[in-house]
């Protein structure tokens, strides 16, 4: 789902025409009330949207945290993570996207799924995490654009700031296979975890004893 953020954000009106050069492409619901529904992606430079396989184990992992939850998309790109959220029960999602022609696309797809219980933010992500939280969450879904250093930093600003909302909360973290995950507070452990070809992915929740 990560994506290289664009420097533009552009006019954020959802009657203003994709740019002819930018393909699309889709993504598919995979469960939940939208199963099935493909939606377009504009494949902006840099877009990887999570695989259908890599959903479908996030959202095993997820069936019973998901329903009722407030979900926060970080570099949210395509919108696979928050959208399947919102199709299987969540209550709330907040998207967040920098690139201003993404996010154009993303408004478009709430609008087409009539989802009211949604929002996108045309922002930097990590603009958005420095400010202290006025809203707290759930589940965080972080998958930010491999290459550039931005998991740790996300991480940090998340707990910093206090947008994980209880330690009932859980982080879903996707990045480059090769690296380590990032230092989480005391306590916080990755409780489930796979990799791809080129994905590491995992399930962080806080252990208490």
């Amino acid at each position: 789902m990560a994506r290289k953020p664009a420097k533009s954000h552009g006019n954020r009106s959802l009657n203003v025409s994709r740019p002819a050069n930018i393909p699309q492409s889709q993504i598919r619901i995979i469960g939940g009330d939208w199963r099935g529904r493909k939606l377009p992606v504009l494949m902006a430079e840099g877009l990887r949207p999570t695989s259908d396989r890599v959903r479908e184990t996030l959202f095993n992992w997820l069936q019973f945290d998901v329903p009722g939850a407030v979900c926060l998309d970080v570099f949210s790109g395509s919108g696979a993570l928050g959208l399947e959220a919102l199709s299987r029960g969540a209550k709330k999602a907040t998207l967040l996207e920098m690139n201003a022609i993404n996010a154009k696309q993303l408004k478009q797809n709430l609008v087409t799924l009539k989802a009211e219980n949604a929002e996108v933010l045309t922002t930097d992500s990590l603009q958005f995490l420095a400010k202290p939280a006025k809203e707290f969450y759930d589940i965080i879904f972080i998958d930010p654009p491999f290459h550039q250093g931005l998991m740790q930093p996300t991480v940090d600003l998340l707990f910093k700031n206090g947008y994980v909302k209880s330690q009932q909360a859980c982080l879903y973290l996707e990045q480059e296979k090769s690296l380590d995950w990032p230092n989480l507070p005391e306590g916080w452990v990755c409780c489930k975890e796979k990799t791809t070809s080129q994905v590491r992915f995992g399930l962080f929740r806080l252990v208490t004893e």
